[in-house]
């Protein structure tokens, strides 16, 4: 009886811990659905957490466009406009560094 009763009160006090959602973000999202072989559910999770740390919410919804329409990276640039050349250094430099990550 007493086992019983500690194992209940233990019980009780134990809480189970669950990971919060994973949630895709765009650049995720975009890798999935471009439909190339070496894509996958880890491949594209691991590029975005890269993405996530490296260009901002606006950048990252830009670059998610270019998986399917890979001519906007090219219109971006060859652009002469100092956003657009920003926007490219910082993409070049996700790239390597997703490349290095993920593989």
């Amino acid at each position: 009886m007493k086992y019983l009763l500690s194992a209940v009160l233990c019980a009780g006090t134990l809480t189970v811990v669950t990971p919060p959602p994973v949630e895709a973000g765009a650049i995720s999202r975009a890798c999935l659905s471009a439909g190339r072989k070496a894509s996958s559910p880890a491949l594209c999770r691991c590029i975005q957490r890269v993405a996530n740390n490296s260009l901002s919410r606006g950048e990252r919804k830009t670059v998610a466009k270019w998986f399917k329409d890979p001519h906007q990276a090219q219109v971006v640039r060859q652009s002469s406009r100092s956003s657009d050349e920003r926007l490219w250094k910082k993409y070049r430099a996700f790239g390597s560094r997703a490349s290095k990550v993920c593989g």
